[in-house]
């Protein structure tokens, strides 16, 4: 029996060396390798060449490093923390304007309601020459919204270029906190359909969403638009909070699970529901991301909702902040997620690495399938596949180049200066006439842009060089860019509708802000009609959520 217990004591000896020496010989491993890249960066800074900045250089470092893990583990630098905790936290100190570079102009482009800018005089339209004797033209446009940005209660002016004004003038503001809202925009769509816009995930998002829901119910709402389109996400237990409007408490919503035991966990909802009857459909597309994965997976795991749009982008990683020294802080991947089903809808498996560094997508053959509550096949690996496959036709690069042009919005500003605001968004009416004196107004106008044919032709002649054989298809291809010319011409008759959407949405801004800026797409999007629809026949919409 003693020889017995020895041989087991010397077992747990060896086990408990094993388990010491582990972590001890990783450590060894990390110690070693920050020392050679001390010793490294020591020499490269001392015998380079050319002079180079420290700085610069252990930041690249730094970002290459993580960039080898995935995508969303950052560095996030003194200087930045302030800009990664507005994102974090929708707040900010301001004074409630949106701005952007347009050439070598700042201009106005959004006015945010109840905030200084729009109590000081501010308007859509404006070019702001200096913000505090500091000319914008020579500065960035990040460093131009810095400026604009400061803390509470400190005084900020803007030397302002107004359209129809002769000269200049000074407007002078109070900063104040500014707190971007998560709901920019809810209404009645139709008597009895509610839509409420969801941007973001930062504090308060349950809170705003849920009044919004409340006030579209006690206004007649019967059904619900949820639309989380281009939404990004954000903080998780709002994501938890935003399900438990539409389903009872204490049900799961999310789970958690990384390396460390501490990142398990299980998020269950809370409070009472708001409505776990009234029919919801949400809205998503490729830019729905990461928290708004979790509402539209929930929702539809539990056959709460139908989701409508295009598949979601399939960020199932979470992410915490970490301080670091001087102030710095690490964003770091702690965990993946997973819906109530038990799928995690991550796209891209960051694990494994082709050779060339490149990450791929999860295959068809590994996914899983799961089943919702009612026995319907959701499945892993590839976003939220969406009960409804549905997506507003992409815009024309003609859109684009007109908008970064500044195109639109100069002759937004020139329409706006000349017509009086219309008494509502419904009432409003952009007319063919109005849209030939745009073409008229574009007609001495330089623009290019390039297309997807552009793109495939130059593949084709950068081949036909290599192949040498250029010159025997040099003829033909030189006639399909003239083709292609010719029609370019037509473009602003043959694009319209589109064109006069954007230009739409940018003068019902400039009368009702952020509110006429969404509104005005409402008749264009074939997304919410189809949700519309769906609700006029709610045994179609039941038998959608029921298997089979």
């Amino acid at each position: 029996m003693r020889k017995k217990y020895r041989i087991i004591a010397a077992c747990l000896i060896l086990f408990l060396g094993i388990a010491a020496y582990a972590p001890s010989e990783r450590y060894f491993e990390i110690a070693k390798n920050l020392d050679i890249f001390a010793s490294l960066f020591k020499e490269v800074n001392a015998l380079y060449v050319d002079d180079v900045n420290p700085n610069k250089l252990m930041r690249t470092g730094m970002e290459a490093m993580l960039a080898s893990l995935d995508p969303y583990t950052n560095y996030i630098s003194e200087d930045e923390v302030e800009s990664y905790r507005t994102l974090n936290t929708g707040q900010y100190g301001g004074i409630g304007a949106i701005t952007r570079h347009i050439g070598e102009r700042t201009v106005v482009t959004m006015i945010m309601e109840g905030f200084a800018a729009q109590r000081g005089g501010l308007k859509i339209g404006d070019e702001v020459l200096k913000i505090d004797n500091v000319e914008l033209s020579k500065v960035s446009s990040e460093e131009a919204g810095s400026l604009m940005k400061g803390q509470l209660g400190t005084q900020v002016s803007l030397t302002v270029k107004r359209p129809g004004t002769e000269k200049p003038f000074v407007l002078n503001f109070k900063r104040e906190k500014i707190k971007i809202s998560n709901v920019p925009h809810f209404a009645m769509v139709t008597p009895e359909t509610g839509y409420i816009q969801l941007t973001d995930f930062t504090p308060d998002a349950g809170k705003e969403v849920r009044n919004a829901l409340v006030t579209l119910k006690e206004k007649g709402a019967k059904n619900i638009v949820l639309d989380l389109r281009g939404n990004p996400g954000g903080l998780l237990m709002e994501a938890v909070n935003i399900c438990n409007l539409f389903i009872p408490k204490g049900k799961l919503v999310v789970s958690t699970r990384g390396k460390i035991a501490d990142n398990n966990l299980s998020y269950e909802t809370l409070n009472n529901p708001v409505d776990t009857e009234i029919p919801v459909v949400v809205l998503i597309d490729r830019g729905s991301a990461s928290a708004s994965e979790i509402v539209a997976g929930t929702l539809q795991d539990y056959d709460r909702a139908v989701v409508v749009g295009e598949k979601s982008y399939g960020k199932g990683l979470v992410q915490v902040s970490r301080p670091l020294s001087y102030h710095a802080q690490l964003k770091v991947t702690t965990a993946k997620y997973y819906t109530p089903s038990g799928r995690c809808i991550q796209v891209l498996d960051y694990s494994t690495r082709r050779e060339d560094g490149s990450v791929g997508a999860v295959p068809d053959s590994l996914k899983k399938a799961f089943k919702t509550t009612k026995g319907r096949v959701v499945y892993d690996g590839g976003g939220i596949d969406p009960d409804i496959v549905l997506a507003n036709p992409p815009f024309h690069p003609i859109v684009q180049v007109l908008f970064e042009s500044g195109y639109l919005f100069d002759y937004t500003t020139e329409f706006v200066s000349k017509h009086a605001a219309p008494s509502d968004v419904k009432s409003f009416q952009f007319t063919d006439a109005d849209y030939a004196a745009f073409v008229q107004w574009m007609k001495d106008k330089p623009y290019a842009y390039t297309t997807h044919l552009d793109e495939d032709l130059a593949k084709v002649k950068e081949q036909a060089k290599r192949e040498k054989n250029y010159d025997e298809i040099k003829a033909l291809v030189e006639r399909i860019e003239t083709t292609v010319s010719e029609k370019r011409k037509g473009d602003l008759l043959a694009h319209k509708a589109q064109i006069k959407q954007a230009l739409e949405a940018d003068i019902l801004s400039r009368y009702f802000l952020e509110r006429g800026y969404v509104e005005a797409g409402f008749k264009y999007d074939e997304e919410l009609d189809k949700s519309i629809s769906l609700f006029s026949n709610l045994d179609a919409f039941t038998k959608i959520l029921s298997k089979g």
